[in-house]
């Protein structure tokens, strides 16, 4: 999608960077998406139209150095979510629920994420929810809201919500769509209006973000050739366990944290994976990220608060 020198270098990624978990609450009001810091700015928030929340990389099943009880800190998470004074309409949750698919990881999953209080959530699967033939137990779970192959889509309040499975397929280390889907995906977007406000969905990021970490999706370009007619388009992705934003356009990319530990900046160290820090520290790098979101006038600002806070 971005040439060479439009990607995100390790100097300007760590400049743009935020370091948070847990989830932001998006707010919908006259077609424009807006969010901010769970549980903060609730005075503002009983304005008309609706809200959401974006949650990413549970990775429930993980119990490793880098965060022995993520169970825990998804349920810090989730307490916040149920003390908004604005209930959220729903959540949208951008894959790798489990992690590694590991054996009642995702029983564990949904008896923790159904205690959030709201009407429903989607989910789209990342590719450790696909692992140790995972992906069947994930279908059962999920497929009902997002449908069996990983990818949905539905309107509320005047917005058209895309779910994009950019994880079945691969190509090499990078994520990939697949022709069944982008033809899908246009055909979707082909009926709706250019003045519609789209938000997409999906783990692996559709932005080149890293492309040797596997940070980007091979065939995300045909995709936002299909979301290039509208005015308003927010696409929002995990994966790589670390708030990182870019306006491109008139579409604002965001990729959420986890709930269960961070990942190293683009580029930083010689791989990607879980990333040790301090127990005392855990939380500061663990938390909530308020993103205020105004299309065509620059790009997202961007402040973490930790959950040491």
């Amino acid at each position: 999608m971005a040439k060479d020198d439009e990607q995100v270098t390790r100097r300007g990624a760590l400049e743009c960077m935020a370091w948070a978990a847990g989830g932001l609450v998006w707010t919908v009001s006259g077609g424009i998406p807006t969010s901010r810091l769970l549980g903060v700015g609730e005075a503002h928030a009983a304005t008309p139209g609706f809200s959401f929340v974006q949650m990413s990389d549970t990775h429930v099943g993980y119990n490793k150095e880098a965060n022995p009880d993520v169970t825990a800190t998804l349920r810090e998470a989730i307490a916040k979510v149920n003390g908004l004074q604005t209930r959220p309409a729903f959540v949208l949750h951008t894959g790798d629920v489990t992690h590694l698919s590991q054996a009642g990881s995702h029983e564990v999953a949904v008896d923790v994420l159904k205690t959030l209080k709201v009407d429903h959530m989607h989910a789209v699967p990342g590719e450790h929810d696909l692992a140790n033939d995972g992906y069947a137990r994930w279908k059962d779970l999920w497929g009902r809201q997002t449908g069996e192959k990983g990818w949905v889509s539905f309107d509320q309040g005047g917005v058209h919500f895309v779910g994009l499975n950019n994880v079945s397929e691969r190509s090499g280390k990078l994520g990939a769509l697949g022709t069944e889907q982008l033809e899908w995906l246009e055909k979707d977007l082909s009926t709706r209006s250019a003045s519609t406000p789209i938000v997409v969905f999906a783990h692996v990021p559709l932005w080149s973000v890293y492309p040797d970490w596997g940070w980007a999706t091979a065939d995300s370009e045909r995709a936002m050739t299909a979301l290039k007619k509208f005015g308003s388009v927010t696409v929002l992705n995990g994966h790589i366990h670390q708030t990182l934003q870019k306006v491109e356009g008139k579409v604002a990319f965001h990729t959420a944290s986890s709930t269960a530990f961070p990942q190293p900046a683009p580029g930083s160290t010689a791989a990607p994976g879980p990333m040790t820090v301090p127990a005392d520290k855990l939380k500061s790098v663990l938390g909530v990220t308020q993103v205020n979101f105004v299309p065509n006038k620059g790009p997202l600002a961007i402040v973490d608060h930790s959950l040491a806070t």
